[in-house]
């Protein structure tokens, strides 16, 4: 009778959970230690312990085999470089959340990509609930975005999402943002774990059981992270980031995740007054061309996913009018400049770097934050110290030590190429770059010390070994 009491009390025993992302406790608490909100734990009554029990398959299951996989072909979003990230396009039934910071073009790209996927046999049905309707057709104006095929509603509440699907029976679905939809039957504020959890899984159901592609915009914190409970990555196929400065043309299209493709693949585009175009050869828009050669400047070769890019740093030394002389970049990693400045002073007896105010930077907006650019960094603060610029038509691509020794990097093959199908014909590259490509002449280079006789003042020491293209 005592273990009957003991047993019925404690399942009558209350429970306490949290209104923004449902976790449970057996009591009360002023935060939350899962999402760290406070005042959100309320009083509930103790659920009830229940069993699953064998119940009847959807479909039996068959040899891998046998599977039929043409169903899900990837169809074409009409946009080349979201394709390319994609791994070919859309799968049916695939969810995508594509994450960028505010002002950076989720919406005009998105927009965009509704309109031209929008066929006869594919609606595409648009809802924003961050906007009217009426300024989406503004954007689509500008954008030349229209079409008839391309159905727009403004909507917050998830059950009439739901509504407008039964309705239009699209192919396509895009929403912006996941945030900003709620659901009436969670507790919470819309963009609280529970709600974008609640969200996220009812248009996964239906984009699964329709055979429908979704795009989901998210948002991001102030750290770059996506907002939101972490299994919303996980619940979605393809997680792609949407990168860029507001105050440079370019936008980079990165896979995080991706079921259906590559994850070291990147789109590029460029965003103007008129929209945003997909840019199949970039490399434009990272160098300055010139007549003359100038000090401070050096050219490299970095490779975003598998897509080479041949970009500039550039740097400039001037004397110092304060104690503690200043370090600027844009760009480039601070920590990397700065280790770059000392193996130029102890390893290349450049003193003249240590008093002077150091400003280094890339041109078109482009951040270099791999090791193979060190060598062009180095370079172009030594060139920038002596006042003598490098020669024309010339690329270094390398990384350097702390013992001034020039490392190995992976693709220089591949960064070659590019650079030769610019005009360059000239390149810096650690021992051993593999095949080279025929007209262009390639200096090995062991250390810096070796590098740093490519500039004037150094043509009368012993030359570092030289090969040219077959």
């Amino acid at each position: 009778m005592a273990a009957r009491t003991s047993r019925s009390s404690a399942k009558d025993r209350p429970s306490y959970r949290c209104s923004e992302c449902g976790w449970t406790t057996a009591k009360w608490l002023g935060r939350c230690p899962e999402c760290q909100a406070w005042g959100t734990v309320e009083e509930m009554g103790a659920p009830a312990v229940r069993t699953t029990a064998a119940g009847r398959v959807s479909a039996p299951a068959v040899p891998i085999a046998q599977v039929d996989g043409r169903t899900a072909a990837a169809r074409s979003t009409g946009v080349d470089e979201l394709d390319r990230v994609l791994g070919g396009g859309l799968v049916p039934g695939a969810v995508v959340l594509l994450a960028g910071e505010p002002g950076v073009g989720k919406s005009t790209l998105l927009l965009d990509v509704a309109a031209k996927a929008a066929t006869d046999d594919h609606r595409t049905l648009y809802v924003t609930g961050e906007e009217s309707a009426s300024q989406v057709r503004l954007r689509a104006d500008r954008i030349n975005a229209l079409n008839d095929h391309l159905y727009l509603a403004a909507e917050t509440d998830l059950s009439a999402v739901l509504g407008h699907l039964d309705a239009v029976k699209p192919s396509l679905l895009i929403l912006d943002s996941v945030q900003t939809i709620a659901s009436p039957e969670i507790d919470g504020a819309p963009g609280g774990m529970a709600q974008v959890r609640e969200v996220a899984g009812a248009l996964i159901r239906a984009s699964k059981e329709r055979g429908m592609s979704t795009l989901l915009v998210g948002h991001v914190t102030k750290d770059g992270a996506i907002a939101g409970p972490r299994l919303l990555e996980h619940l979605v196929d393809v997680v792609l980031s949407f990168e860029g400065d507001r105050h440079a043309r370019l936008r980079l299209v990165r896979g995080v995740k991706n079921r259906y493709g590559a994850t070291d693949e990147v789109g590029c585009f460029e965003l103007h007054d008129e929209g945003i175009v997909g840019l199949a050869d970039p490399s434009g828009l990272f160098l300055t061309r010139r007549a003359e050669a100038v000090p401070g400047t050096c050219l490299t070769v970095t490779l975003e996913g598998k897509r080479p890019l041949v970009a500039e740093v550039q740097a400039l030394t001037v004397d110092s009018q304060i104690p503690s002389p200043r370090r600027t970049t844009s760009g480039l990693e601070t920590s990397r400049v700065s280790m770059m400045l000392a193996v130029l002073e102890q390893r290349g007896r450049i003193t003249a770097l240590g008093k002077r105010d150091i400003y280094s930077a890339t041109v078109g907006g482009v951040k270099l934050t791999e090791p193979a650019a060190d060598l062009a960094i180095a370079l172009a603060l030594a060139s920038a110290a002596s006042d003598v610029p490098l020669p024309k038509n010339l690329v270094a691509i390398g990384e350097v030590g702390l013992a001034g020794e020039v490392r190995r990097v992976t693709g220089v093959q591949r960064r070659l190429a590019e650079a030769h199908r610019l005009g360059f014909t000239h390149a810096l590259v650690p021992a051993d770059p593999g095949k080279v490509p025929p007209g262009m002449k390639v200096i090995e280079v062991a250390d810096m010390g070796d590098a740093l006789r490519v500039l004037p003042r150094g043509r009368s020491r012993t030359p570092a070994r030289e090969r040219a293209g077959e």
